[in-house]
């Protein structure tokens, strides 16, 4: 097994469609996702309700990462690690474009209720090593802004 690592987004107000998290795999690295939870503190009436799609994405040959977000350290599990070698980024209001991009894996998430994913080892998502990053994408506009806070766990190894 190797490292893991978290990813934490805390608090931050969005109101326009953008990649939540980006990670990128270092060269010679591998990562894979063991977790990702969203969750949100403003929506929190009846008719504050609303339904938003996330979308899990790949990015190879010639992608370009996002931009416009901040680029936080990924806070390792075991005080005993060192740190992470591949690269995080939260809130990149510029999404990922250009070269391939693949949507893995869609969702519906009603934001009175947290986001969890949690994989089991045979289905976690892979990052391949310098080639590839992935992203968890808010793809619907809400209709006001939206308080989010979240956790994506990233293990590292190679």
């Amino acid at each position: 097994m190797g490292r893991i690592y978290a990813v934490p987004i805390s608090g931050v107000a969005i109101s326009a469609q953008q990649d939540i998290f980006e990670i990128t795999a270092a060269t010679g690295r591998h990562c894979q996702i063991h977790q990702i939870i969203l969750t949100q503190s403003s929506e929190v009436g009846d008719a504050a309700e609303e339904g938003l799609h996330i979308l899990l994405r790949r990015g190879t040959s010639g992608t370009t990462g996002g931009s416009g977000g901040t680029t936080p350290t990924p806070v390792p599990r075991n005080f005993n690690d060192g740190a992470a070698t591949f690269v995080a980024e939260i809130n990149n209001t510029t999404r990922m474009s250009g070269g391939t991009i693949t949507t893995e894996e869609c969702y519906a998430w009603n934001v009175r209720v947290p986001l969890v994913i949690i994989y089991p080892p045979e289905l976690r998502p892979q990052i391949a090593a310098g080639i590839e990053r992935k992203t968890i994408e808010l793809a619907t506009t809400p209709a006001d802004a939206i308080t989010i806070s979240g956790t994506i766990l990233i293990e590292e190894f190679g």
